[in-house]
């Protein structure tokens, strides 16, 4: 395909100026300039009601001009001779880039010389320029290339219209759910009218509250935007500042004059000073020292027909006396000001429901550390401007035995209806593993609990489905040095060996929870050696996936991220290091989340087992060894007799209650001991509360007053009755 031809450089630039000097004959020199003339109000501070004024015509403001450019991006000629570039300094022989503020430079560099090397024009980019005194003029910039090499290029601009700058305005302004950025953007639009702009916005806008009371004591404002980005004064507010309590007062009472918002122009440097009367004020709120003007606007939100409308902040738009503002300019800036409430009041609600779910998701992760695994996790969500925290979560805490679990889900869809969801799914993980179930039966009950969760009344009457979530499970065992893992539809767990040997385990695929009774299928349960010093990674789609390649190729990426891991790294340094790698901020497209955990086990000499037939002296064939064991690992005499008098008892419950032989396993921790006792036995030991003649039951309420912890665990053979004895 041909490429498309341009007129030359030359032509170009003719061709500018000749509608410019068309526009001039047709609408005289000063169209620009044409505005209403101000109220003859001599007040120091004028309020501003809106109202039908004088206006001229939006196609007035719109003033076309030329720059003419070699290949060096130096000006050649020009013609700017109208008022709306009035304040620019262009001389031949200079470079271009000396009009545009510093952190434009390297964007609008790059685009010139793309379009001399490609000779396609680049069209309508919306640029501003710096005048001399310091001040910014936006415009519509388009760069026309040159049909010869050697020619340079033109770039024409077009002094952008207020209506449109205030559409363009209104559409930035509007794609961000986050508060600051959100303030931001509209001090940026209002710059196109003064110098300097600062948003102050009720501080119960960045908590996400309701503004319910106004009174004029209790205002409390804060800096949420401030442009242009310079070194300002000392003392003077800049983003992140509270205003002084003085000074938010009369600002709400300035701009909320008989119970009514309005925008009020206060027009020289001497009634600011007499409204504020106080230094301190005024270096945190007047920008400078030297004489100038500001016109406050309010951020107005209408409420309730029987309710007075609430004023979410304040934007303060300043520039010098000599460029007085007209009701013309007044009107635009109440009108973007106008716009953009409703922007700051769904930021503000969506800072609050974020701020919920995050706090419920933070929750929820991993405290704590074991002694014989360290446990790091990443939570990240996507940004704010999304529809919320997703319903990612992750956990690890102890199991009996001195086993621990390692959790993490993914329940579908994003904000409160997921968060309430996987609050629920994550507790209920946590409650049946603590309670002793295997893995494959903890999913079991969540895949019914989903199921639930869908029903008519809390499910899709609410437009909300958590059907296909997934979750993996993985219950560590620190004394046999296994890892059993069952998993609902989430993607395989990565297991690095001490070798650094990384290996994406196996694990049959299931569907996720809540699927098709007519579907569902025994969750399977796969056991893996995890020698010390093995390193164990879960983590949820979002830090895999990318829509250009395959989910086997991320997970790939992750297997080699993780066998860089040092066994002396940080662990939580190094999860951050592996999430920044996979999935950094500027291509997040989902929540991501990232357990790691580094499996030390238990020594050998801090464990001892034995195996006893079911018969009446299986009490003192457990006491003897246990005695002798517990003098080895310098217990102290008292403990020691608890310790023997506990296993006593459990052996006895055993031996009485099961067939089949017993087994004892002693656990040396670091806070105490962990005894269990197996069996063949399918019934569960219940603590009673029995009469001063009830021999039933006394050996479990002696457990209970020697142990800080017991319960029960069952196993695919019978149960396992553990306690812990603390030192």
């Amino acid at each position: 395909m041909d490429s498309p031809s341009y007129p030359s450089s030359s032509s170009s630039f003719d061709l500018v100026g000749r509608a410019l000097r068309d526009y001039i004959r047709q609408h005289g020199p000063d169209a620009a300039d044409r505005s209403a003339r101000p109220d003859n109000d001599q007040s120091d501070i004028a309020p501003h009601r809106t109202g039908r004024t004088g206006r001229t015509g939006d196609a007035h403001e719109q003033i076309l001009g030329a720059v003419n450019l070699d290949r060096d991006l130096r000006i050649t000629r020009y013609n700017l001779d109208v008022p709306a570039f009035e304040g620019l300094t262009v001389e031949p022989g200079t470079a271009f880039v000396d009009l545009l503020p510093p952190g434009d430079v390297p964007t609008v560099t790059r685009r010139l010389r793309q379009v001399i090397e490609t000779a396609q024009a680049h069209v309508a980019r919306v640029q501003r320029l710096r005048r001399d005194d310091g001040s910014e003029l936006v415009v519509s910039m388009s760069i026309l290339p040159a049909a010869t090499p050697q020619d340079g290029l033109t770039v024409s601009l077009i002094a952008m219209a207020k209506r449109l700058h205030l559409y363009a305005s209104e559409t930035a302004i509007g794609t961000s759910l986050d508060i600051g950025e959100t303030a931001q953007s509209l001090a940026q639009s209002l710059l196109a009218w003064g110098d300097v702009v600062a948003v102050d916005l009720d501080y119960a806008v960045w908590s996400g509250e309701a503004i319910v009371d106004q009174a004029q004591g209790r205002i409390r404002l804060r800096r949420a935007a401030l442009v242009p980005d310079r070194v300002w004064p000392p003392g003077y507010l800049t983003p992140g500042d509270d205003l002084p309590r003085e000074a938010a007062r009369l600002l709400s009472l300035a701009v909320k004059r008989d119970d009514v918002p309005q925008a009020i122009v206060i027009p020289d440097r001497e009634p600011i000073e007499r409204a504020l009367d106080s230094p301190r004020l005024l270096s945190a709120l007047v920008p400078t020292d030297r004489p100038v003007s500001v016109a406050c606007v309010p951020l107005v939100l209408d409420g309730p027909e029987d309710k007075p409308p609430v004023v979410l902040g304040v934007a303060e738009v300043w520039r010098r006396p000599e460029r007085p503002f007209h009701d013309r300019e007044l009107l635009d800036l109440q009108e973007l000001v106008a716009r953009t409430a409703h922007h700051v009041d769904l930021a503000r609600q969506h800072q609050r429901e974020h701020a919920q779910v995050l706090a419920l998701q933070r929750r929820l992760l991993p405290r704590g550390r074991d002694d014989t695994i360290e446990v790091a996790t990443v939570y990240q969500p996507t940004t704010p401007d999304s529809a919320g925290v997703g319903g990612d979560w992750v956990n690890s805490f102890p199991l009996p035995g001195g086993r621990t679990a390692l959790v993490v889900g993914d329940v579908v869809g994003h904000g409160l209806g997921a968060a309430a969801a996987m609050g629920q799914v994550s507790m209920e993980a946590r409650a049946l593993l603590s309670a002793g179930l295997a893995p494959d039966e903890v999913l079991g009950h969540l895949d019914e609990t989903v199921t639930m969760l869908d029903d008519a009344d809390v499910g899709l009457a609410t437009g909300y489905s958590a059907l296909g979530s997934t979750c993996c499970i993985a219950v560590y065992d620190p004394v046999n040095h296994q890892v059993v893992v069952s998993s609902a539809g989430h993607l395989p767990p990565v297991l690095v060996l001490p070798d650094a040997t990384a290996e994406t385990l196996t694990v049959h695929p299931h569907p996720g929870l809540g699927a098709e009774f007519a579907l569902r299928e025994p969750f399977d349960v796969h056991t893996f050696d995890a020698p010390p010093g093995s390193l164990l990674t879960l983590y949820t789609d979002g830090l895999v996936e990318d829509p250009a390649a395959a989910i086997d190729e991320g997970v790939g990426m992750l297997r080699r991220a993780v066998s860089q891991v040092h066994p002396w790294d940080d662990l939580q340094r190094a999860a951050w290091r592996v999430v920044t790698e996979l999935a950094p901020r500027d291509r997040q497209r989902d929540d991501v989340t990232l357990l790691l955990a580094r499996m030390t086990g238990r020594r050998e000499r801090d464990t001892v087992a034995w195996r006893l037939p079911a018969r009446d002296d299986a009490p003192a064939r457990a006491r003897s060894p246990a005695s002798a064991l517990l003098q080895k690992w310098n217990v102290r005499e008292d403990t020691r007799d608890s310790a023997l008098l506990l296993i006593s008892e459990l052996v006895t419950n055993a031996v009485r209650f099961a067939t089949g032989p017993v087994s004892v396993r002693l656990i040396r921790t670091g806070q105490g001991l962990l005894c269990e006792v197996g069996d063949t036995g399918n019934g569960r030991p219940r603590l009673r509360r029995g009469g001063p003649f009830d021999d039933r039951g006394r050996g479990l309420r002696v457990v209970h007053k020697l142990t800080t912890r017991w319960g029960v665990r069952w196993t695919d053979a019978g149960k396992v009755v553990w306690a812990e004895l603390a030192w």
